[in-house]
């Protein structure tokens, strides 16, 4: 039986080249998905949050909420995304509370005029992306 060359290296190249290329964040020109959310969220209005389900299915995504969260923390930061519109089920805040991120969101939403309470969005305040 002939040996083969190959060393388990030259087998693995292929395999940690197509990782390297997922981990690569993509562009708006590489991914129509994302576009369509960086627009689902511009359309949030002003005063509002939306969760990051309803802005998969206002996208056109249904059910790919995490989807969301990946378009939110890949986007160009020229496109100044109102992010901070974006909360978890339920109204939730998704950041640690410890964190500059948690206090930032929760800043920018009461100065839009949103009552956020124990990290919390109330369900009045939260957009229904479907009559946008």
């Amino acid at each position: 039986m002939a040996r083969s060359s190959r060393t388990l290296s030259d087998l693995l190249l292929p395999l940690s080249a197509a990782r390297a290329r997922a981990r690569r964040p993509a562009s708006a020109g590489d991914n129509p998905a994302l576009q369509a959310i960086w627009d689902a969220v511009c359309a949030i209005p002003r005063g509002q949050a939306a969760t990051y389900g309803a802005v998969a299915h206002a996208a056109g995504l249904p059910g790919r909420a995490r989807l969301t969260g990946f378009a939110l923390r890949t986007a160009p930061k020229e496109l100044a995304l109102p992010w901070h519109r974006v909360v978890g089920a339920g109204g939730h805040i998704v950041f640690p509370r410890s964190s500059v991120h948690y206090r930032e969101q929760a800043q920018r939403l009461r100065a839009e005029g949103v009552a956020v309470k124990d990290g919390r969005v109330g369900r009045s305040f939260l957009a229904d992306l479907e009559q946008i």
